[in-house]
């Protein structure tokens, strides 16, 4: 399979596309960071050598970078099998606290990047058998909770986006599924002092995705919950 996945080189983007490349599927992927995406390649290099990755500085924030990632993704890859959204930024805050522009900033990478890289991708995806568009969203799609400010209501809007583009390609032979993850060890959770069994770890999220290609043609999962086994934090 081909795969793109957005926001990739750190956390659950990038153990999905290690999962991906260890099931022998190509990928090609983005991040800001030019140096992890160098990174990305020459670990790729080592431990995946029959597949092949794809990589572009993108800041998914940016509608014409977003765009100018897919066409890249289509110009290298062709036909599209999966897609995974999964680039997202979280700034913690109290609605009438957080810091001018913060509604903006997540709307623009948590919403935004994936409405306009999912719209350019879907004419080249796989229709001869079953493609994906895999949506990262999180449990604050589900529920409010205190300091989730505006990331609550990206993460509420991109569940609404996966739940449109789940009716409108039904008939197409691509499958939609959100990923709603609760609390997983990342950059976000950096310096808490918690125990490593309190949070869920990445790779943990990454083969709950990959049991999704696991269905037949005839099935799909539309929302897949995770949360720690202790829940929420």
């Amino acid at each position: 399979m081909n795969v793109i996945i957005t926001g990739s080189t750190k956390g659950i983007g990038r153990s999905i596309a290690q999962k991906m490349a260890s099931e022998g599927h190509n990928v090609c992927v983005c991040s800001r960071n030019t140096s992890d995406l160098e990174d990305m390649k020459a670990h790729w290099a080592t431990h995946y050598p029959d597949t092949k990755i794809y990589t572009q500085a993108a800041d998914m924030s940016i509608k014409a970078q977003v765009i100018a990632f897919g066409e890249y993704a289509i110009a290298e890859m062709g036909t599209i099998d999966v897609l995974v959204n999964n680039a997202g930024v979280f700034i913690p805050g109290l609605l009438m606290e957080e810091d001018e522009g913060a509604l903006e900033k997540m709307m623009e990478t948590n919403l935004y990047s994936a409405y306009h890289l999912t719209r350019k991708i879907i004419p080249h995806m796989n229709t001869e058998s079953s493609s994906y568009i895999i949506n990262m969203a999180s449990v604050a799609s589900l529920l409010a909770y205190p300091n989730g400010g505006s990331y609550s209501i990206s993460k509420f809007a991109l569940r609404g986006f996966s739940m449109v583009l789940r009716e409108e390609l039904k008939e197409k032979k691509i499958k939609v599924t959100t990923v709603m993850p609760g609390a997983t060890w990342s950059n976000s959770w950096a310096g808490v002092d918690l125990p490593d069994s309190r949070l869920m770890q990445a790779d943990d999220i990454a083969e709950a995705v990959w049991s999704i290609f696991q269905m037949s043609p005839a099935a799909v999962v539309e929302e897949l919950i995770l949360r720690p086994q202790l829940g929420d934090l």
